[in-house]
């Protein structure tokens, strides 16, 4: 079994060494050495090369999420997992977008932990239940688009009529016994919204109502 060398990062003392000692004595894992903070973990991760980090967010000196971008540039074969009290959903964030595998509570069982570090050494992502529900959140919000009324666009409820059908991949005449009316007053359309829109074609102006929910 492959034995995966681990540095414990914390800057309180009972934490820290309690975390290193439960570890210990977990099958295949090995604590190389703890940090009291970020500055430290990026120096002790240069020079002993752990496998995986566990590492604090909120420390003085230097915090887990700084610490964790240095370590990544510097040593990018360390794989940083954060284990943490915070759940706050900036942390969280700011922690991944910095190159952490994972982020997970202090409340977390040790042989829960264990595992994690186990997945986290082959680039398997770690999330805490509540951590996870927090992104899937904050993901939601952000997928949120305005409504197609409050798009700026200059074209006729017509137009915006012909606009929909195309998304549905109308063609010209299907469009025109839809609306009946002509296939050349549907080409005019067509003309005017490429036009007004500024797109090239039909297939931009299709892709375009999907993408603003003009459908």
């Amino acid at each position: 079994m492959t034995t995966i060398r681990v540095l414990v990062v914390d800057d309180q003392r009972l934490v820290r060494e309690g975390i290193a000692s439960l570890l210990e004595i977990q099958d295949g894992i090995s604590v190389i050495g703890t940090a009291v903070d970020g500055q430290q973990a990026v120096q002790q991760a240069e020079e002993m090369r752990p496998d995986v980090i566990l590492m604090d967010v909120r420390m003085p000196v230097m915090d887990g999420v700084q610490a964790t971008e240095h370590i990544q540039a510097r040593v990018p074969a360390c794989k940083v997992l954060m284990l943490t009290t915070f759940d706050d959903e900036e942390y969280i964030i700011k922690s991944l977008r910095a190159g952490a595998y994972g982020y997970l509570l202090k409340d977390t069982p040790v042989e829960s932990l264990a595992q994690a570090i186990k997945l986290t050494h082959v680039r398997i992502y770690q999330l805490a239940p509540s951590v996870a529900g927090k992104l899937v959140g904050n993901w939601q919000k952000s997928v949120v688009e305005p409504a197609p009324e409050a798009l700026e666009h200059d074209l006729t409820e017509r137009e915006l009529d012909v606009l929909r059908l195309l998304a549905t991949g109308a063609s010209n005449r299907e469009i025109a016994e839809k609306l009946v009316v002509s296939e050349g007053t549907v080409k005019n359309h067509v003309s005017n919204i490429l036009s007004r829109l500024g797109l090239r074609d039909r297939v931009q102006a299709a892709l375009y109502a999907r993408e603003h929910h003009f459908m």
